[in-house]
């Protein structure tokens, strides 16, 4: 089993937008939050994300089929992850720690790496601290329930 990054083009919006949606899916159900998930987002904010210059999607590959998709924002010594997905079906295997190290590793010139992610997901807060990612102290009430916490690297 290989995990490979492969850059996504403007064609693949369509194929990297599906993937959102579907990877998205159970925490848009568990938490509601139509005006911040990825998975209630239009195709349209997948199209525009391709087009901007510094922001750059990776197919998360295991064997060749695309199973997610990892997106940075490159600053030059700072980067930003600013979206990782993985089908549900693929989840809790390893392959976004893969992904993260891959990305990281494609981006050499930053200084520092920066994310935000669900406070209240334990697995999720888990995943970007064994990768040596931590707390900024930095938090973002969403809406009851759910908070954003930031980290650097």
């Amino acid at each position: 089993m290989e995990i490979a990054l492969k850059r996504a083009s403007a064609a693949d919006a369509q194929q990297l937008y599906a993937l959102q949606i579907h990877s998205f899916k159970p925490l848009l159900d568990k938490y509601q939050d139509f005006d911040t998930n990825p998975g209630a987002e239009k195709i349209e904010r997948t199209i525009g994300r391709l087009g901007e210059g510094n922001s750059f999607f990776y197919f998360i590959q295991l064997d060749g089929i695309h199973i997610g998709a990892i997106r940075i924002i490159d600053l030059g010594d700072l980067c930003m992850l600013k979206q990782i997905f993985i089908l549900p079906e693929y989840q809790g295997h390893g392959y976004a720690q893969t992904a993260i190290a891959l990305a990281e590793s494609l981006h050499k010139d930053a200084v520092h790496w920066e994310l935000d992610t669900i406070k209240q997901e334990e697995k999720l807060c888990h995943l970007y601290e064994k990768m040596g990612y931590r707390q900024t102290g930095k938090e973002e009430n969403i809406k009851d329930g759910m908070t954003l916490v930031f980290y650097r690297k």
